[in-house]
């Protein structure tokens, strides 16, 4: 007599499953939280000195160096035309590879590390139909609110960072103009 195995306490089937889970650094932004697949995340930092530097878009910080290296700093605050935020003591800057790049992202604060099993991620193009839906990857299905899992490749590809700003700016001006926003 043979039995149906549920997979509980297998521990092959155990791996199987850990295998279908994503990891994920999630980070706040205007008090809604995103998040960055672990995989393309070289480090966290607290943020250091910041050269700044002449005639670069609002959104370039400027460079740091990261032991011996010169890397760009994004503030994404500024690249999605967020208002600009008090400085705090949880600022963080998230190196990320975006192909043979290193790119430091300056964010507001660094909330968890998001494991995930792929049944509680829903794929942006299954519901955002909007010119920035590109640069997201998905949502993260957890709580009321979900995480906004942003694409790093496509979002920070240097080639098209002038283009995320822009489509940020229009997607803040529509709002600013939609009679469905409460203006204060």
């Amino acid at each position: 007599m043979s039995e149906k195995s549920t997979g509980r306490g297998d521990p092959s089937t155990n791996v199987i499953e850990a295998r279908k889970a994503s990891q994920f650094i999630g980070f706040l932004l205007e008090n809604q939280e995103y998040a960055f697949q672990i995989e393309k995340i070289q480090e966290i930092g607290i943020p250091g000195q910041i050269t700044v530097m002449p005639q670069v878009p609002t959104y370039v910080q400027g460079v740091s160096n990261l032991r011996g290296t010169i890397i760009p700093i994004i503030g994404l605050r500024n690249l999605f035309h967020f208002p600009d935020g008090e400085s705090s003591d949880e600022r963080r800057i998230i190196v990320v590879n975006v192909g043979s790049q290193k790119i430091g992202c300056l964010v507001d604060a660094v909330t968890k590390v998001i494991r995930v099993q792929s049944d509680s991620i829903e794929l942006a193009t299954e519901v955002a139909h909007t010119q920035g839906a590109k640069f997201i990857s998905g949502f993260i299905k957890t709580g009321q609110t979900p995480i906004i899992m942003l694409d790093v490749d496509e979002l920070l590809d240097p080639e098209k960072l002038d283009e995320v700003h822009r489509i940020a700016r229009m997607h803040l001006e529509q709002k600013a103009h939609s009679p469905f926003v409460e203006k204060s």
